[in-house]
């Protein structure tokens, strides 16, 4: 197999160490462009910029060229990567390594998940990649399975409109005790609004709240984390509701003009 060409991008801006890890194991096995959000963009979803220019600067890590920098968001980085910035398509589009977990209703509002399903959208078989933890500043294992994963996905190859949303524990690599093909759990967010007032005395709320578990299937991403077991989730971004579609053809919807 010839060596791969990734694109690599994220929603913790480029200077986050998920995203130095990640490159760190896969120039391994692969030439590595790195296009990412300069400054953070979590829970973006996927939008995109359409009224502000974006402006690309050049990123250095301890001297070296590390990448490009982008202001704008990680749907725009992938789109701007493979459109402009790269010389030739890639092979594939990797997102990550996310702090914190991307699993269940968090799938729609996640930036990590988003640059990989623009990757899918310009027709590109591409991976997010989470580490289960806000506070865990280790990836190497999550980075060392990505490139394992990467390989995999290259051999094995992506249907069209699906992407692979992995999560893994954030535990050390001897308590992980494998790895679970799972589907998207069931959970919803208790959102709450602290109210608060800045200098001048003016009201702004903050949004906080805690994200409630309900599935407690065993296939699920949510369980299988939980469990430490690495999560792998094929994700499709075509929205339709085929089952309902046929059940509507019977409502007489289309006799509504």
């Amino acid at each position: 197999m010839k060596k791969l060409n990734i694109l690599v991008s994220n929603d913790d801006g480029i200077n986050a160490e998920g995203i130095f890890a990640l490159v760190r194991s896969l120039k391994a096995i692969a030439d590595v462009t790195v296009v990412a959000p300069a400054s953070q963009q979590s829970a973006v979803g996927h939008a995109i910029t359409v009224n502000y220019p974006l402006r690309v600067f050049p990123f250095h890590k301890n001297s070296d060229f590390f990448g490009y920098a982008v202001e704008g968001t990680p749907a725009d980085c992938v789109k701007l990567g493979v459109k402009f910035l790269l010389k030739q398509k890639p092979d594939m589009v990797i997102s990550g390594i996310n702090h914190g977990s991307n699993t269940a209703i968090n799938i729609i509002y996640s930036g990590t998940v988003s640059a990989a399903t623009e990757g899918t959208i310009l027709g590109i078989p591409s991976l997010a990649i989470s580490l289960t933890s806000y506070q865990s500043q280790d990836f190497s294992y999550a980075a060392k399975l990505a490139a394992r994963l990467a390989l995999l996905v290259a051999e094995q190859g992506l249907p069209p409109k699906t992407l692979l949303n992995v999560n893994v524990p954030a535990v050390s690599e001897e308590e992980i005790k494998g790895v679970k093909v799972t589907k998207q759990g069931i959970s919803t967010w208790e959102d709450r609004f602290d109210v608060r007032r800045d200098p001048a005395n003016r009201e702004y709320f903050w949004l906080t709240g805690n994200m409630n578990v309900i599935d407690t299937e065993p296939d699920s991403d949510q369980i299988a984390i939980r469990e430490n077991y690495v999560s792998v989730t094929p994700v499709k971004y075509e929205l339709t509701d085929n089952i309902l579609l046929e059940r509507m053809k019977q409502w007489g919807v289309e006799k509504l003009k």
